[in-house]
């Protein structure tokens, strides 16, 4: 895939995230709408995206290769653990609000960006590998992103590890490992369900744009730095490494779109929860996305 047919399909999704721009300008989305149109797209429409693409990928779909995206999954948590922990002090001196760069190194935005992008840019059959990345972010997330925060780790917070995002990704390595045909039907109307999960995730993101200070947000000179480091540095660095293990071009783009994803709102809420000053990673999240339509297609010229 050149690097024009990649550019061209992040414009398209950038249309859609002008689609939400507008409703939003319009007035046809307002905030308590938007909120419960993300709440669909997390717990339904992309979940049912995950699952069309398993089904669709039956008998198609090495159980080793599965092992395989998993580990990578792994170490790309690893790598980007070791880069918050090495790399936020030069971001931020506080060391309380220092910890709001090490969520944004770790954190992507592998579901509702992630999906959009790698159906988009390489197929929705791929889109079931970007569920193992999911698996390993929320279990990630739960220990490692809450324990940073509160100071302490907590039992507690693996309870939300029980969720309908999850379970359908389990549901979706089942579908594989055990070579499972859905009905028809049934196939169908998730095929049909999870078809709308792109376009509304995309729009939602516009709705967001719509509402920030976007002056404030480019005005923040740390965050090119923190966006050049976070969505091209650390992939290229790790793209040697996943280029030595046994996987085909394909699945490399797709570990590649991970590694290079924008900074998911999973850390925004974990920051306004625990009450940190939540406009950095505001800004980062707009940024990095808004920005994520040059440096993707980047990404795919370096393979």
């Amino acid at each position: 895939m050149t690097i024009l047919t990649v550019f061209v399909q992040m414009l398209a999704l950038l249309v859609m995230i002008g689609v939400g721009f507008v409703a939003a300008k319009a007035k046809f989305l307002d905030g308590h709408t938007n909120a419960h149109l993300s709440q669909l797209i997390v717990n339904i429409l992309n979940p049912m995206l995950v699952l069309s693409s398993a089904a669709g990928s039956v008998g198609q779909v090495p159980l080793e290769r599965l092992g395989l995206v998993l580990l990578i999954a792994v170490g790309m948590f690893l790598v980007f653990i070791l880069a918050g922990t090495l790399l936020s002090p030069a971001f931020e001196r506080d060391p309380l609000q220092r910890k709001t760069f090490q969520l944004m190194f770790v954190f992507s935005n592998l579901g509702f960006i992630g999906i959009p992008v790698v159906s988009s840019v390489l197929g929705a059959e791929y889109v079931v590998y970007v569920s193992e990345f999911i698996l390993v972010y929320n279990l990630v997330f739960y220990t490692y992103g809450v324990a940073l925060v509160e100071g302490k780790f907590s039992l507690a917070s693996l309870r939300s590890l029980i969720n309908p995002g999850n379970l359908c990704c389990l549901a979706a390595l089942a579908i594989l490992l055990l070579d499972l045909h859905l009905p028809g039907f049934l196939l169908t109307a998730v095929d049909c369900v999870g078809g709308a999960a792109s376009p509304l995730a995309l729009a939602s993101v516009g709705f967001t744009l719509a509402s920030a200070d976007l002056k404030a947000i480019f005005g923040d000179r740390r965050l090119y730095l923190f966006t050049l480091v976070k969505l091209l540095v650390l992939p290229c660095l790790m793209l040697p490494v996943v280029r030595l293990l046994p996987v085909d071009p394909a699945l490399v783009s797709v570990c590649m779109v991970m590694f290079g994803m924008p900074v998911g709102s999973m850390p925004l809420m974990l920051i306004n929860e625990k009450g940190l000053e939540s406009r950095v990673c505001t800004a980062s999240i707009l940024m990095t996305t808004l920005l994520c339509v040059v440096t993707v297609p980047i990404l795919m010229a370096i393979l």
